[in-house]
């Protein structure tokens, strides 16, 4: 019996649509729809599918969209209980230092986290930028180091950073709009940056001293949840646009465009295309799983949890999903926690989009000598053990 399920098993994890879609979806190119950035991209966040791109991997200058990995490191150390929103921050004279987009703040000057990521969020502040960057990190360069070092843990091999901010144009500080996608899609999945990223007016010092959004997409794209501008003469407008609707969010990036209202229209007209022709299709079945016996094990069950992804971008005519569980009626001890005992396969149509393992949630020892005694003392006498 285990032999055959080992057997069933290995089979299940050698087919080509484990935990993934079936035909994975071709991405527009250049062409198929009229983009005019030399560069861009657009993704879906929950599946990471790629929908279009163009030059997507070209080194480019980023300007403020660098802000969207500052603002992810940020974000990283609140959760992690690191830094507090009502920490208040001390400017240092040379955060005050900085032009470009920035509030203007003083030598000295104090405003707590929320206050300063409102501002580096919605105003691209680059002078509370680089007081943020001191106060979690000592100095800016240090901030930097850790910078380069979260592009290199999430892949990124078109990065590189040698500032917070983004104002200086500099040859050694690039990245691309595939890579600007990604980092964008880790900082949307800390759901408090857009606490502060869908902001369209707000202020700061008691009112003095107004915000106004640099995206404009946030006052007029229905569903816009952010993200980051950027502009620099060398740099040109730079976006990064992310919105969602219906539970399905896209991340729309676009380097070098020729104006904002440039960068506007490609973005839109990305998002348009997502949100027009695709939606996601559970690859959870929505009923609870079994618990399955386990032979000879120390506990006579064990509960079963999904693994893999979630949901698989498909499009909008799709079929309605059919779902179709196989387990096995039983396991033999011992079972290790994580261990694949079976398969959910998703259907559209008749065509299979993923199968998704079904794995064991908890390790389940053999029984050792005594427990087998007691197992046959309980067979023999009635005894339930």
């Amino acid at each position: 019996m285990k032999r055959m399920l080992s057997f069933l098993l290995v089979f299940v994890l050698l087919l080509p649509l484990s935990g993934a879609p079936a035909q994975a979806l071709e991405p527009l190119q250049d062409g198929d729809i009229e983009i005019s950035a030399p560069s861009a991209i657009l993704m879906e966040k929950s599946t990471g599918e790629i929908l279009y791109e163009k030059n997507a991997h070209e080194r480019m200058l980023p300007a403020s969209v660098t802000k969207v990995m500052t603002l992810l490191l940020l974000m990283e150390d609140i959760e992690a209980g690191k830094i507090r929103l009502e920490d208040t921050v001390t400017a240092s004279a040379r955060a005050a230092s900085f032009g470009g987009s920035n509030v203007f703040l003083e030598e000295g000057e104090q405003m707590s986290v929320h206050e300063m990521l409102k501002c580096i969020a919605v105003v691209s502040a680059n002078d509370c930028a680089v007081a943020m960057a001191e106060f979690v990190s000592g100095t800016e360069q240090v901030f930097v180091d850790r910078m380069n070092r979260r592009a290199e843990e999430l892949g990124l091999r078109d990065t590189h950073f040698t500032n917070c901010t983004g104002l200086f144009d500099d040859a050694n500080h690039y990245t691309s709009a595939y890579d600007v996608a990604v980092m964008s899609r880790e900082l949307i999945r800390h759901d408090l940056i857009k606490n502060y990223s869908t902001i369209w007016l707000d202020s700061i010092r008691g009112g003095t001293f107004e915000l106004n959004n640099t995206n404009k997409l946030v006052y007029w794209y229905e569903g816009c949840t952010g993200l980051k501008t950027g502009f620099t003469s060398a740099a040109m407008y730079c976006l990064s646009a992310t919105a969602e609707r219906d539970g399905v969010e896209y991340i729309a990036v676009l380097m070098h465009a020729a104006s904002i209202d440039a960068r506007n229209a490609d973005a839109t007209a990305l998002l348009n295309y997502g949100f027009a022709n695709f939606t996601l299709c559970p690859l959870r079945d929505g009923r609870a799983l079994p618990e399955l016996p386990v032979e000879m094990g120390a506990e006579k069950t064990v509960s079963l949890a999904y693994s893999g992804a979630e949901s698989a971008l498909v499009s909008k005519t799709s079929a309605q999903p059919e779902y179709s569980l196989e387990l096995p009626e039983k396991l033999s001890a011992p079972v290790k926690a994580g261990e694949p005992v079976g398969t959910l396969t998703v259907q559209l149509g008749g065509n299979v989009v993923a199968q998704t393992p079904v794995c064991a949630e908890r390790d389940v020892p053999r029984v050792g000598f005594f427990g087998v005694l007691r197992m046959l003392a309980g067979s023999l006498f009635g005894l339930n053990y």
